[in-house]
């Protein structure tokens, strides 16, 4: 075996470059697995909210049978008045 102190600050410069780049993957996956995570919470929120604005839209009146409502209402009202009620 060979006692260079070169080799040995080599190997021991490899071995920590090694923990450094273990530890950033461990900190990738982390940040990547909540990213992942709030996708899917965002993705839930999203589907409930269409949910939400179709059963509102299915309960509000249309504008067209509201001012045909109105129209008829104005008119019988018209007619009442003329035939002196």
């Amino acid at each position: 075996m060979s006692t260079d102190p070169g080799h040995s600050t080599t190997v021991d410069e490899l071995a920590e470059l090694r923990l450094r780049l273990d530890v950033g993957m461990t900190r990738l996956d982390g940040q990547l697995a909540l990213l992942a995570q709030r996708g899917e919470q965002t993705e839930r929120e999203l589907t409930d909210a269409v949910g939400r604005v179709a059963a509102l839209e299915h309960l509000r009146w249309p504008l067209p049978a509201l001012t045909v409502l109105t129209a008829v209402g104005a008119l019988s009202l018209a007619v009442w008045q003329a035939l002196g009620h």
